[in-house]
């Protein structure tokens, strides 16, 4: 090994190269060593992990030295009642924030006792929206005019690409002489941000060919990926879902501490009216928590939950109790490709029954997404009454530090 850093120490061998000569562990241990010796900083702990690295070397994580160990708690069961995830789940929540796994399966507890959430998919479609350059608005809106009148040639060139993929279809949107051309792809059990990407290069070949539109850029951000976005919101990304349930009055006040009216004041002046005075996109009170945990344990892309963060949660009062519910327009999940197949990942997967691919493709991505809205649900019921019975800080004071 010493030759090896020799080498590097020279500069004629480069860090991230090292996978070219030596096997993945191997290369891994070698780059960790150097760093050490460049900084003087021990990096035992990095270097202890229990995955197999020949994938994820080569797939998932360039220079690598490591891993990063996240506390997994659970929380549940949590009794789902969807169109793809039915029964009882543990959800496996990746975080350091204490008070969050605990009040999560608060929620969980309140859901399950009223007979399960409700969960349905309104919307599933990844899109990628690459930006053409046009000689003046005239062409633009001819070239607009072409993408709208020429599906099934669009479909053609992006499916020829994937074995999965299925194009849904495109939507044009003109600014001066830039068209955006946001397509929309059924990525099956896939995330598909790769897939579509590859797919939306094909299709933007033939959308230039024909229109003399000059291609700028792949992505032209009205996507949108990984920021928050009203458009998102408004057309939906990913899995579109919707999670609620109906609690009554003596589960409320026994399980949450609270009541009806205080549940529907605090949403109203918080979630409401507090976000819309922010200027915020999204209308909750902490979606991104749950989403964040159950992304990092189940090996979704983390960048990923600024989308998730972009939910509204609603409380309707009703005979009885009241009924919340919280809708996520933008929640990209997969249970295959991207970080799924990392062992203790794959293992998180497991537990909600969702690794690796459904029968038929598609199921097993769907459910995950049910189970993930479901388990916001639960964050925001206990939050929310947490807020009403003031009791959050005291939580905080006793888990949180």
């Amino acid at each position: 090994m010493d030759e090896y850093l020799e080498r590097i120490k020279a500069g004629s061998l480069k860090l991230y190269a090292l996978e070219q000569e030596l096997p993945p562990e191997e290369a891994v241990a070698l780059r960790r060593r150097y760093i050490e010796e460049e900084t003087g900083v021990s990096l035992a702990k990095v270097g202890s992990f229990s995955i197999g690295i020949d994938r994820v070397a080569r797939k998932n994580c360039e220079n690598m030295v490591g891993t990063v160990q996240v506390p997994v708690g659970v929380a549940g069961p949590l009794l789902v009642r969807g169109e793809y995830a039915t029964g009882r789940f543990y959800l496996p929540l990746a975080t350091t924030e204490g008070a969050l796994v605990a009040s999560v399966n608060r929620g969980c507890a309140a859901i399950t006792r009223a007979g399960g959430a409700e969960v349905r998919i309104l919307r599933d479609g990844m899109t990628r929206a690459p930006v053409f350059s046009t000689r003046s608005v005239a062409h633009a809106r001819e070239v607009a005019d072409w993408v709208a009148s020429h599906p099934d040639e669009i479909a053609r060139a992006a499916e020829s690409t994937t074995s999965h993929g299925k194009f849904l279809g495109a939507t044009c949107t003109v600014v001066g002489t830039s068209v955006f051309v946001r397509m929309e792809f059924d990525t099956k059990d896939a995330m598909g941000m790769n897939m579509v990407t590859i797919g939306s290069e094909k299709a933007a070949e033939v959308i230039s060919a024909a229109t003399g539109a000059r291609l700028v850029a792949l992505s032209g951000n009205l996507c949108t990926d990984k920021k928050p976005a009203a458009v998102n919101v408004v057309r939906g990304r990913g899995r579109s879902v919707v999670a609620g349930v109906f609690l009554a009055d003596d589960l409320i006040a026994s399980v949450l501490k609270t009541d009806a009216r205080s549940l529907v004041e605090v949403n109203t002046r918080k979630n409401l009216l507090g976000s819309a005075a922010a200027g915020s996109l999204g209308f909750n009170a902490h979606a991104a928590n749950v989403v964040a945990a159950l992304f990092i344990a189940c090996g979704q892309d983390p960048a990923h939950v600024v989308e998730g963060s972009l939910a509204t949660t609603t409380a309707d009062p009703a005979e009885g109790g009241v009924y919340v519910a919280v809708t996520l327009p933008d929640l990209p999940v997969g249970t295959v490709g991207g970080g799924t197949g990392v062992e203790t990942q794959a293992e998180c997967l497991s537990l909600l029954g969702v690794a690796g691919s459904g029968d038929p493709p598609g199921t097993h991505a769907r459910r995950f997404a049910e189970i993930v809205a479901a388990g916001v649900l639960a964050g925001e019921l206990s939050l929310l009454s947490a807020l009403a019975a003031q009791h959050l800080a005291r939580a905080h004071k006793t888990l949180g530090r």
